[in-house]
């Protein structure tokens, strides 16, 4: 008996005694391992979030160069919505400027083609390794964007590549529709709005802003020898697209500008006859109405002559006008 209990208190010294010998060799290469994956994670993480802030600035620079009113715009929106607001913009200057920057229609398909796989791939939780795409990515996650509501931009985008003028005011407006309509849309969901009237008022501002951003742009596309104003109201008048590239202020051409002018402000009053039935929320979206209203009254006062030297500048108290504005809660 004495002997049996001397064994089992043999053995148990030598299981006790290997512990510490066990501890000794596996201990710390235990402590490495855990230590190099935790300084892993660290420094992805570090990565991920250095990256993220590389593409936010990317997008924000880009904005605030190329289209400067939806940047005022963007920063006066909750913060919650402001970062996918500049992603998305960032995503119509992008492709806005395709058209411009390209030599051969063939390019700037190829370059359409791009965003559209990239539409695809950021649906399936695999954006491209590009600034705005990974935006965009993000802001899809966070606010389940409509893809419908891309793709359409994207694809009325590449018919525009065709570089004609729009035969009819209806062609100009249905461009404006697939392409500003589109975007504000999307606000509205980085909002987090579902709402039919301000769906209404946002088609309509879209179509204004359209129509607004093709007068803007007729002194500048005159100076590259092209014209995209529509074709009809041309011919209605009797004004060339010579009289345009020639930057005629013959009243011809002025009651072109009148009458295009005279359109996107009937838009205006479309959409704001749903303002009783619109969210105040969704107000933030229409900000760009300011925008609007502003050279839609300096183009009058310059009697319709879209080459008139004041509307080269941009109005300094537009920002003020905006940020009074998203204080109201109106459009």
């Amino acid at each position: 008996m004495a002997a049996g209990i001397s064994a089992i208190h043999g053995l148990l010294s030598s299981k006790t005694s290997l512990y510490p010998a066990l501890h000794k060799q596996i201990s710390p290469s235990c402590v490495r391992i855990k230590r190099a994956a935790g300084i892993q994670s660290v420094r992805a993480a570090t990565s991920a979030t250095a990256d993220s802030q590389i593409n936010e600035k990317y997008c924000l620079d880009l904005v605030r160069s190329r289209d400067y009113d939806g940047f005022v715009s963007s920063l006066l929106l909750p913060e919650e919505a402001r970062r996918s607001s500049l992603a998305l913009r960032a995503f119509n200057v992008e492709l806005a400027q395709v058209k411009d920057s390209v030599s051969q229609k063939t390019i700037g398909l190829m370059r359409m083609q791009f965003w559209k796989t990239a539409i695809e791939e950021i649906y399936r939780d695999e954006p491209p390794n590009q600034p705005v795409s990974a935006e965009l990515w993000r802001a899809v996650r966070k606010h389940y964007l409509t893809k419908r509501w891309l793709l359409r931009i994207i694809t009325e985008r590449e018919k525009d590549l065709d570089d004609r003028a729009y035969r009819n005011l209806q062609e100009l407006e249905k461009y404006a529709e697939n392409t500003q309509s589109s975007l504000i849309y999307l606000l509205l969901e980085c909002l987090g709005l579902k709402n039919v009237h301000a769906d209404h008022a946002a088609s309509h501002i879209g179509k204004a802003q359209g129509i607004v951003t093709c007068l803007r742009a007729t002194p500048y596309h005159s100076s590259r020898r092209k014209v995209y104003l529509p074709m009809d109201i041309c011919m209605l008048h009797g004004a060339s697209q010579e009289d345009f590239i020639r930057g005629s202020r013959e009243q011809n051409v002025r009651d072109v500008v009148y009458d295009i002018a005279s359109q996107a402000h009937v838009h205006l009053q479309h959409a704001r006859s749903f303002s009783n039935n619109v969210p105040a929320a969704a107000n933030l979206a229409f900000l760009q109405t300011v925008v609007l209203e502003d050279y839609l009254h300096r183009v009058r006062r310059a009697d319709f002559d879209v080459f008139h030297p004041s509307l080269k500048n941009r109005n300094p108290l537009v920002p003020i006008q905006l940020y009074i504005r998203s204080w109201r809660k109106s459009y």
